[in-house]
């Protein structure tokens, strides 16, 4: 049941958002703010081709709002979207420094002709600085915030986290978070402002626990021998007799004995657990016991025991997974399946994500937005809109 039918309305319902199209981090914040109910509406580039191919229809990151593409470069297409801006309550843009003020689209105009806008600008340096206008992506943002180091075995070169961490840890959520930040803001001063949201700053926040483990002297700086980087023997995966994994967090004392005990080992031979020179050899101990069985006869054990010993499954096994089917984490439908929207809430639940990504009425898209039926047709007559 979606909102309309239920007549219960999403967290920010009524919030207008402009986004202007990009990969990564912008597109995935403005789809947290589009779960939580915004109406978005996303500015394509005019004739721009998908950079990595795939079928657009299972392309979830471009969820729940619709999009429209206008020529930028036709003073038409330029006045139709500073009106729209002028009716928006959030722009959301992710393009290098400059590049909106060459368009004539800056915070500077904008938001001059709407006090009330909050202009969002997501970018991998930040807005400012020696390397603002440099390219990047994911893997060299980690690289130079320090969060890219201590990642991998310390005998192997870092292994990049996806882009979980970058783009949309350090990025997208922030970017997200930026934007609700703002709109509480407003509710008090009754004007918008320009949110400066840079990855490396994101993912540096990131590694605010690290940062304070280090000067403690709790985390080596170098990689390996650390608590949660697969140096310690219960805190990392182990592969099983069938080639599949099994996933141990075994940090406090009643877990680490109960792991233990699932292995068929004695806790009271362990008691200096935390002392990192003990970690390689039973490291060499454990793994032939985790070899010996098939993950299945692995969860059967673990399963019975709190021991936080999990089962390493793919993006679909663990969309069949009990817990997982029981809290709805994911959306299923036919061949589509999805990461469901989060967090929940009791009142006012987020958006239900449609089985596919599917085209929209430009026209309908356009017209909710106040903009006249007769002025559509003829952008669409000049060749302003796709």
């Amino acid at each position: 049941m979606n909102e309309r039918e239920s007549g219960v309305q999403p967290p920010i319902a009524n919030i207008r958002i402009l986004e202007f199209s990009g990969l990564g981090p912008t597109p995935f914040g403005a789809m947290l703010l589009a779960d939580l109910g915004a109406d978005v509406l996303r500015i394509e580039r005019f004739g721009a081709a998908r950079p990595l191919g795939g079928d657009p229809q299972y392309d979830f990151l471009y969820r729940n709002r619709p999009s429209v593409a206008i020529d930028l470069k036709a003073p038409a297409g330029l006045a139709l979207v500073r009106d729209l801006a002028t009716r928006a309550d959030v722009v959301i843009e992710g393009y290098r420094p400059g590049v909106m003020e060459r368009l004539g689209l800056g915070p500077d105009t904008l938001c001059e002709a709407n006090q009330r806008l909050i202009y969002a600008r997501m970018s991998g340096w930040g807005q400012t600085g020696p390397m603002a206008s440099r390219a990047g992506h994911d893997i060299n943002y980690l690289a130079l915030t320090g969060a890219l180091f201590p990642m991998g075995p310390s005998d192997t070169p870092p292994t990049p986290p996806l882009n979980l961490v970058g783009n949309f840890g350090g990025g997208g959520t922030f970017l997200a978070m930026g934007v609700l930040a703002a709109l509480l803001e407003r509710q008090r001063s009754g004007q918008g402002q320009v949110i400066d949201v840079a990855m490396i700053d994101g993912i540096s926040v990131l590694l605010t626990q690290m940062a304070g483990w280090m000067q403690m002297g709790l985390w080596n700086r170098g990689r390996g021998e650390n608590l949660l980087d697969g140096s310690a023997y219960f805190y990392r995966c182990y592969a099983t007799a069938d080639g599949r994994h099994m996933a141990v967090g075994a940090l406090e004392r009643e877990f680490h004995d109960a792991f233990l005990v699932g292995l068929g080992l004695e806790p009271q031979h362990f008691d200096d657990y935390l002392n990192p020179a003990v970690w390689p050899d039973r490291i060499a101990q454990i793994e032939p016991l985790f070899r010996s069985r098939p993950q299945r006869e692995w969860r059967a054990i673990f399963d019975e025991l709190d021991a936080c010993v999990s089962p390493v499954l793919t993006f679909h096994e663990a969309a069949d997974h009990p817990a997982n089917l029981a809290r709805h984490v994911h959306a299923h439908s036919g061949p589509s399946l999805q990461p469901a929207p989060a967090p929940r809430f009791a009142r006012s639940p987020s958006r239900t994500p449609s089985p596919v990504v599917s085209k929209c009425d430009i026209s309908e898209s356009l017209m909710s937005w106040a903009v006249a039926a007769d002025e559509i047709r003829l952008l669409h007559d000049k060749g302003v809109l796709r």
